[in-house]
């Protein structure tokens, strides 16, 4: 593993991301090691995937490059088994024999791209650094996606109930006459609901139900 001068600026704030490297030929593995250094990205190269599952922590930001044509496990097989771990890596695929099939099967199982060796140097930067900003913001609606279903968690079931017929686009009248109770106890479910999803307007509510999976179908 390389650290540039950047990466160490970096780790004092939050962990530079990584870039995975798994190809079974040495002098690939040089040769793109070399070429992210160059241009300040952090890399950690394995040999073989059975070193990278070893290794490779789950928890960490960046993007996996990676050989399609491997001994023991294939890069399709290696995709798959970080899929059934949920590790939502993106993934390069690289590779000298690629056909149209392989490459639809890879991009159908979540690949990030696929490229043909000898890969041109600005396409694989460039195709690297789209993987990270990927990477970057599909843990950012991760994380939001956990605060919102932790707020969700502390709703009772009847302001659950309540916030479902909001998300429906009923207004507290029709809300009452549903759940069969008066409008002045769904205004208080109501505040109560706002209060605990840390919300001001409906609108943000709606916006907050609609990206935690709550549906428009209510249950009464």
């Amino acid at each position: 593993m390389r650290v540039t001068a950047e990466g160490i600026v970096k780790s004092m704030t939050e962990p530079a991301p990584i870039v995975y490297v798994v190809d079974d030929d040495p002098d690939v593995l040089k040769a793109i090691e070399r070429l992210l250094e160059s241009v300040g990205l952090e890399s950690a190269t394995f040999p073989s995937p059975r070193q990278f599952i070893e290794c490779y922590d789950r928890n960490a930001a960046g993007c996996l490059v990676l050989d399609l044509q491997l001994p023991e496990l294939n890069g399709l097989e290696l995709q798959g088994m970080l899929e059934q771990q949920a590790a939502h890596l993106p993934i390069i695929f690289l590779t000298g024999r690629g056909d149209i099939a392989t490459s639809v099967r890879a991009m159908k199982q979540g690949a990030s791209d696929f490229l043909t060796k000898p890969v041109d140097d600005a396409l694989l930067i460039a195709t690297i650094r789209d993987a990270l900003a990927r990477d970057q913001s599909l843990r950012a609606a991760r994380v939001e996606r956990e605060r919102i279903a932790t707020r969700l968690a502390t709703l009772t079931e009847r302001e659950r109930q309540v916030l479902e017929h909001i998300v429906a686009g009923r207004l507290n009248k029709q809300i009452a006459a549903a759940l069969g109770t008066v409008e002045k106890t769904i205004k208080f479910h109501r505040a109560n609901l706002m209060r605990k999803m840390d919300v001001h307007v409906v609108a943000d509510l709606v916006k907050l139900a609609e990206r935690a999976g709550v549906g428009s179908t209510p249950k009464t």
